[in-house]
């Protein structure tokens, strides 16, 4: 596994930066065709949103889930750049006082303390939009039938049913905290649909068997689950320096975890069953599927 980890660091930390020579190309300040012109305020606000760092973990999903299964290298890194911009979208949003009021992401002011509400609101709705640009955008070289169901995906994982719904279901949790059903449905929804959408997006970009796509978009899901248990233990474990951001929020707002509500030991189980059968899901793949493994295992042991 160390081999394995080295090589896993390398390549995330490659698609990061190609991601973000992508995102920042997405972003110049040059009207693209069809549109009028690009507000500069709005335009210097998603790119601040976007290019602040972070790991780039979800459109690493998307290009390694490709890679797995034969796709477009290309295609698949601007289905990433899409990913991470409909992520970061949410996170924007996410930080805004009338949401989670934060004032620090990735250990800089959050886009509403850097601009105002209102830029942080268009920045965050252009972003979503912009997604769905560079999905369909000619620039995406996919048939039209794939860029369709990537489309589909997407807006699936993001909206009422996914990320959006999930994020309603956590803001009702301040005021009635709900079962632990209700926590893996929540979590599940605002944490693990983009997560689930990045894996198996791998397989529509591929054009592979539909098996290929059950088996990643399950792996998906079970690292999702993941993510969420890792950033829960985190969240009473670690400190805003090291997170980036501010720690222990949830606690302090009365909502429910799995951690809370089932303590640390299971949690710490639990988080290495999610591994195992995100393993098990690819073992038919055999060596190919080394650093996805490789990914599983740095979602459960990471540190921020």
């Amino acid at each position: 596994m160390d081999a394995n980890r080295d090589t896993f660091e390398t390549r995330l930390k490659n698609n990061a930066r190609d991601i973000e020579a992508l995102l920042d190309a997405l972003l110049s300040p040059s009207a693209f065709s069809d549109e009028i012109a690009r507000p500069e305020t709005l335009r210097d606000a998603m790119h601040y949103a976007v290019l602040n760092g972070g790991k780039r973990l979800r459109p690493f999903l998307v290009v390694e889930s490709a890679a797995l299964l034969g796709g477009d290298a290309e295609a698949a890194l601007r289905v990433g750049a899409a990913l991470e911009c409909v992520h970061c979208y949410s996170l924007v949003h996410d930080d805004l006082p009338a949401m989670d009021d934060d004032d620090l992401r990735r250990g800089k002011p959050t886009v509403h303390i850097k601009f105002d509400e209102a830029t942080a609101i268009l920045a965050g709705d252009s972003l979503l939009t912009y997604a769905f640009d560079i999905i369909a955008a000619p620039e995406t070289t996919l048939a039209d039938t794939s860029k369709a169901s990537l489309v589909l995906a997407l807006a699936r994982a993001a909206g009422l049913g996914g990320m959006a719904g999930g994020q309603a279901l956590d803001l009702a949790a301040e005021k009635q905290a709900p079962d632990e059903a209700g926590i893996i449905r929540l979590q599940a929804m605002k944490t693990g649909a983009l997560i689930r959408f990045a894996c198996e997006a791998g397989a529509v970009i591929s054009g592979s068997l539909a098996e290929d796509r059950r088996r990643l978009r399950a792996f998906g899901e079970k690292i999702g689950l993941a993510f969420q248990l890792a950033d829960d233990i985190l969240d009473l474990t670690s400190d805003a320096a090291t997170m980036g951001k501010a720690t222990g929020k949830d606690a302090a707002r009365g909502k429910g975890t799995l951690v809370a509500l089932r303590g640390m030991e299971w949690a710490e189980t639990q988080l290495r069953e999610h591994v195992r059968d995100a393993e098990a899901l690819l073992a038919p793949y055999g060596a190919r599927a080394s650093i996805l493994i490789a990914a599983a295992h740095f979602i459960a042991d990471r540190k921020s």
